[in-house]
């Protein structure tokens, strides 16, 4: 992503580059389209964003949004390999995506299951108990699961690629570092609408129709866990 015709660094960290008038993106046309980046690879229905949804409808705002929070951190290390053009990682990840694969699918299936036999409570947590800090131990999950999501990092690869190729990459470190910044930004305000959103319905449901949401969101993880073991399979088979 990082264009070494338009800026070249030094050792010290000293940035020698061309002239301004030559940056073909101004700083906000910059964070403009890293917010873009974040919204549209965060918004796509997967297992992140059903996590989300029942987070937020068994803990309330701040539940659903610490999901979106280890959501978002994978987002920018993605983004950050991209921008960066760290292809020793990325050239990792596409050379084991199949066990990749195999391991996302395990955990997909054992949260799944794991919310299939949950008991939900229809009343959300004390206000002293319901903040953010006390919902992070669900931060690592969606992390993971963002981080180890093969057609994600593809994705946001090929979106990188494509604006690099349209604007003939980024003129240094800090334009790189602005985009990283901003598709974070971008996926923790998609994060915090569908948590407020959710958060605004919760408390109509009783607990019987919270259990079903449970079984439902259960139901859709272990399918996306099964797809990806699938694939696994039928790469071993010979067919990938």
């Amino acid at each position: 992503m990082l264009n070494p015709q338009r800026s070249r660094f030094v050792p010290g960290g000293r940035e020698v580059g061309l002239p301004s008038a030559d940056i073909v993106l101004t700083g906000t046309q910059i964070v403009l389209a890293g917010l873009g980046i974040g919204i549209v690879i965060s918004a796509p229905v997967g297992p992140v964003n059903v996590l989300c949804i029942q987070r937020t409808m068994q803990r309330g705002f701040w539940g659903g949004l610490a999901a979106g929070l280890g959501a978002a951190a994978g987002d920018g290390l993605i983004a950050a390999l991209a921008a960066f053009g760290m292809t020793a990682v990325s050239s990792f990840f596409v050379a084991n995506k199949h066990a990749v694969q195999l391991i996302g699918g395990l955990i997909l299936i054992a949260f799944g299951l794991r919310l299939l036999w949950a008991r939900p409570s229809a009343a959300l947590p004390a206000q002293g108990k319901s903040g953010l800090v006390s919902n992070t131990g669900v931060m690592p999950q969606t992390f993971f699961l963002t981080v180890s999501n093969p057609g994600a990092i593809l994705g946001v690869f090929a979106i990188f690629g494509g604006l690099g190729s349209l604007i003939g990459g980024l003129s240094g470190y800090r334009q790189a570092l602005l985009i990283v910044a901003a598709v974070v930004g971008g996926s923790l305000l998609w994060w915090s609408i569908l948590s407020w959103l959710i958060s605004r319905i919760r408390h109509r449901l009783d607990e019987a129709s919270l259990r079903l949401i449970n079984q439902f969101a259960g139901v859709i993880l272990m399918g996306f866990g099964t797809g990806l073991i699938g694939g696994f399979a039928w790469a071993l088979a010979g067919g990938a």
